[in-house]
């Protein structure tokens, strides 16, 4: 076969086995990840062999680690990564040299290596974790803008600057220590002049020269300038000793400042996503799955051992540097992987005689499993923090972490508006409001974000917004609305339900990230879902409408109606099964659980309506399996539980317990003549320090203590040796003449009486 048409036929059967791979592990409801690394292993050398030209294709997936990097450069910018200079350089720079120097002392003293040089050699390649690996897990999962995303990315980043220092330095490592210096003297001089001719060039070159492409109006000539771009400016630092991939970067933060940097990113997305999947291919041939069995147990050591050791210097030095116990987690487990530029530095060390054919094998073989393995961990780790805050012991530390950062100085104190999400959303959002003449605070956990709300005299709580007590903070128990504008799913369903946990009546307006959550956050109490793009069809369709003569309260009344729906209108036709994938993906995200109703449980029969979970027990129904197999998906208030229903409920441990009481019939529950009042213990209150017990006048007026809030905690149904303390707010239930005479009577003894919010 003729050489350049062996190519294309390779470059076919890559592509191939991708797509292939991919639609396997997605019919598996697995990564997609997993099935390209496989398919590599399937039509690599040690598979069936059918690759011939290796060197040619991975040459070619070096694209697209490169576009990979370019498209994070675009989205990054110079501002994103400001925000977290202290943890990528500090941290960053750090976590590598300590790496090393463990790495080093470790393998010296067991015996791995025979000169501090391998040991230094060894360090260096477990140092480096996959930019590749976990910027797609995090895209896929849309937490580039998380706290942990924004960190592991900015700790990625150092370490893709020091693979140019670590491949100048490589040669030099057996020499003398002068050498050495010099040999890091010279690399840090390239890295410094780069930098400085990439700064002058983005602010003198770059804009003018999009701008020229731009006028052009001509979709290819754009996207083959960035190209050309992007490739040139890769080649420039592998020229200086440097990485392809930096450069890459590089390039998209010069263009991430300039104002087509969206326009950018959307045409070189589809080549980075096919580029990308070559490099995965690329690195599953380099898999030898008979090495990797015949060595099995020395590698999974080797894995538990990488995992744990990079887990463990990871976590402290993100924790060191000011972020909550979460992120820590999650940068340390995220990061504990070898990234794929290790198998750079390992094939370098082969070729200088640092390491042998063995131990070059055992690197590529632990390095490849731990890649497997990154999807499936940062998959596994909400249901790790679920598990995580149900130890009595272990939750006070995870609470302790979600305390608000600061607070500006002079907060609305009463019918506010709380915004979560100082985006372009938010921004426009808190704009319109303000011109209004109405009372707005903003949660953003964004540094910059915080620094924007405080020169536009923004009140401001700087934390996270999921977070209970800086929704408490922000004062949303006494706030006249919600909006949650946040690009997080998972923070977004958080904020939600922990909202309506301080106030259950709470008006909330909620933006949908994904049209796969408009039912769910409805399901979580959401007064109105938005979703960005159907609400520009229907703006686009209400304009058109009026022009071809029909009448606007006619096209407005059918809008509204589209949205009333739900959007049903305009989302896609969906199977049954799959919007029941759907939803159980999104509650494995979140503590979730399937009850079996008891065959004697009073809610059997009662309507959703009037059983009022949410409220009662601050639990979220998401789904109905029938005994009969029947499933119903996102329940409205008109179901009725049956016997022998299967629930899948959403809540904290406490709420889960809370709502297996209520169906036991261990506690009572309410009918229309009943209502429920929160009542605030004074510091003069006559019942402080007294248990539920000894109050026997909630027994005699018949009034229930159905929940009690104190310190941003809630004890739904609480045990009766339980004792009150100032400041506790009660959730009284009962008939209307008993609660209010039982109000009257404690507010006589200094307690103070707050609004019914239920009848």
């Amino acid at each position: 076969m003729q050489e350049d048409f062996r190519l294309i036929v390779d470059l076919v059967l890559v592509l191939a086995v991708a797509a292939g791979g991919g639609l396997l592990a997605a019919l598996l409801r697995q990564p997609v990840l997993l099935g390209y690394l496989l398919g590599g292993m399937v039509v690599g050398p040690a598979g069936l062999g059918l690759i011939k030209e290796l060197i040619q294709v991975e040459t070619l997936a070096q694209f697209g680690v490169a576009f990979l990097l370019f498209a994070l450069g675009v989205e990054f910018s110079f501002a994103e990564l400001k925000k977290v200079q202290a943890i990528s350089l500090g941290g960053g720079g750090l976590q590598i040299a300590l790496t090393i120097l463990v790495t080093a002392l470790v393998s010296l003293l067991v015996g791995w290596v025979n000169s501090p040089a391998q040991g230094v050699f060894l360090g260096a390649i477990l140092s480096l974790s996959s930019t590749a690996v976990v910027l797609k897990c995090l895209m896929e999962r849309n937490e580039t803008e998380t706290s942990h995303g924004q960190v592991m990315l900015g700790i990625l980043v150092v370490q893709d600057l020091a693979l140019g220092l670590m491949l100048a330095v490589l040669p030099a490592l057996d020499q003398p220590a002068e050498t050495i210096g010099m040999a890091v003297l010279t690399a840090l001089l390239r890295i410094g002049l780069f930098a400085a001719g990439a700064i002058a060039a983005g602010i003198w070159l770059i804009p003018p020269l999009l701008k020229l492409l731009a006028r052009t109006e001509s979709r290819e000539l754009f996207l083959l300038g960035v190209v050309a771009l992007c490739l040139g400016i890769a080649l420039l630092t592998e020229h200086l000793g440097l990485s392809i991939e930096m450069g890459a970067f590089v390039a998209g933060l010069m263009i991430s400042e300039v104002e087509y940097a969206d326009q950018t990113l959307t045409y070189v997305e589809p080549l980075r996503d096919i580029f990308a999947t070559l490099f995965f291919v690329a690195i599953g041939m380099l898999i030898d799955p008979v090495f990797l069995w015949q060595n099995l147990e020395l590698i999974l050591g080797l894995v538990a051992l990488v995992w744990v050791g990079k887990f463990l210097i990871v976590t402290p030095l993100v924790k060191a540097f000011g972020y909550s116990i979460k992120t820590a987690l999650l940068a340390g487990l995220g990061l504990a992987q070898i990234g794929e530029f290790s198998f750079v530095l390992a094939s370098e060390g082969q070729s200088l005689g640092l390491v042998s054919r063995r131990v070059y094998l055992l690197i590529l073989g632990t390095t490849a499993v731990t890649l497997v393995l990154t999807p499936f961990v940062l998959r596994l780790v909400p249901l790790f923090f679920n598990w995580a805050e149900s130890l009595p012991w272990l939750k006070p530390y995870l609470d302790a972490a979600d305390v608000p950062k600061e607070v500006s100085p002079e907060l609305p104190i009463q019918d506010h508006l709380v915004v979560c999400g100082y985006g372009q959303m938010g921004r426009n959002l808190v704009r319109l409001m303000q011109e209004r003449g109405l009372s707005v605070v903003v949660v953003d956990q964004s540094e910059s974000k915080i620094q924007q709300l405080r020169e536009a005299g923004v009140p401001y709580v700087y934390g996270n917004a999921s977070s209970l007590r800086v929704l408490e903070t922000a004062g949303v128990d006494r706030a006249r609305s919600l909006a949650i504008a946040l690009r997080d799913p998972m923070s977004t369903r958080l904020c939600l339900k922990r909202a309506l946990e301080l106030s259950p009546e709470l008006d909330t307006v909620v933006c949908a990230n994904k049209n796969q959550d408009i039912e769910l956050l409805y399901q979580l109490g959401a007064r109105e879902v938005v979703q960005p793009e159907f609400e520009a069809s229907i703006e686009l369709s209400t304009h058109l409408l009026a022009q071809v003569g029909l009448a606007l309260p006619v096209i407005q009344q059918e809008m509204q109606q589209i949205r009333s729906h739900h959007y049903l209108e305009l989302r896609p036709e969906r199977s049954p099964a799959q919007v029941s994938r759907e939803l159980q993906l999104a509650a494995r995200d979140m503590n979730s659980r399937w009850y079996s109703l008891p065959k004697t449980s009073p809610l059997a029969g009662m309507t959703l309506e009037e059983v009022n979970l949410r409220y009662l027990t601050g639990v979220s129904l998401i789904a109905i399996r029938r005994a009969k197999g029947e499933e119903v998906d996102y329940p409205d208030a008109t179901t009725i539980l049956q016997t022998g229903d299967r629930l899948l409920l959403v809540g904290t441990a406490e709420e889960l317990a809370a709502f297996d009481e209520l169906a036991k019939g261990e506690v009572a529950i309410h009918d229309e003549n009943m209502l429920c009042h929160w009542i605030m213990l004074g510091v003069n209150s006559p019942v402080i320090n007294q248990t539920l017990a000894q109050l026997d006048v909630f027994t005699r007026c018949s009034v229930q203590v159905q929940a009690i809030r104190r310190d941003g905690k809630f004890f739904w149904f609480p045990d009766v040796n339980m004792s009150l303390q100032a400041g506790d707010l009660l959730l009284l239930c009962g008939a209307y003449p008993a609660l209010n005479q039982l109000q009257e009577w404690l507010s006589t003894q200094g307690v103070q009486g707050v609004f019914p919010i239920l009848s």
